[in-house]
């Protein structure tokens, strides 16, 4: 029996478990935030049998497409997903660029589906190590997608610990512009003061994060923003990622007690 043939007989099981994962689901403790993990393209590549991985990673961004989607039909103000990271641009040329083309496709693609769900799309991490290609089809898909009354954040050569490396040096150049003492320079750095510097300081800290592939690590992903997050490792690689594993992690979240180090 194909794997193709199995999915079809199982869609119905799964939509019953969907109906009733839903029914479960304590609405009133929807997370504002989710990061999410886009791992495990390339294993899942292998896994099928996949000549390269270019048909793995169209078939990821797919899913993320569709992850956009079911945030909105559960009511999720906001989700960062990390489809690149800085370790991520060590890899071969022929296993990288293929990639790169595909998230110029995602970017072509993602201001029609901002328009149809009305999120508001940004893009954050070092852009200036990405090819030029791929940064002008993210600035332009963020110039496309104009306002919206949810987030959609794509992480895209993205470290956690550069972000809170770029967000003190800039917090310190603010305050050197500013004129501050030098003596007083130390006090003025704190807390709130460093996180109103990361890349999206207006954005709440993530209450969830999701990660794929059976990895339970965060690989520095979100590190300021998810100090009291909750967390879902999901064994699945990303692009086999189902909604049925969505609304687990959702129903999993709503069932702890968060006591933020209390």
């Amino acid at each position: 029996m194909s794997n193709d043939f199995k999915a079809q007989l199982l869609k119905p099981l799964y939509r019953l478990y969907e109906r009733r994962l839903i029914q479960n689901l304590a609405t009133d403790r929807i997370p504002s935030h989710i990061g999410i993990i886009l791992d495990g393209h390339r294993r899942y590549a292998r896994a099928e049998g996949m000549a390269d991985y270019t048909t793995s990673y169209r078939a990821g961004m797919r899913k993320f497409e569709d992850v956009v989607v079911w945030a909105e039909e559960m009511d999720v103000p906001a989700i960062t997903a990390w489809v690149l990271s800085t370790d991520n641009l060590t890899r071969p040329p022929e296993e990288i660029e293929p990639y790169f083309d595909v998230l110029v496709e995602l970017f072509a693609r993602l201001p029609g589906l901002a328009r149809a769900h009305g999120f508001e799309l940004r893009v954050i991490g070092s852009l200036d190590n990405l090819p030029p290609r791929l940064v002008a089809a993210a600035k332009q898909a963020v110039e496309d997608s104009g306002p919206g009354t949810r987030r959609v954040t794509i992480a895209m050569g993205y470290g956690g610990r550069q972000e809170i490396v770029d967000a003190c040096r800039d917090l310190v150049d603010r305050l050197v512009a500013a004129g501050t003492p030098a003596d007083d320079i130390s006090a003025a750095i704190n807390a709130e003061a460093i996180a109103s510097h990361l890349y999206a300081a207006d954005q709440p800290d993530a209450d969830l994060v999701i990660r794929t592939s059976g990895e339970s690590r965060l690989s520095g992903f979100l590190l300021w923003q998810s100090a009291y997050a909750e967390y879902a490792f999901v064994d699945v690689y990303w692009p086999a990622f189902r909604r049925v594993d969505f609304l687990r992690a959702l129903r999993d979240y709503g069932r702890r007690s968060r006591r933020f180090g209390q």
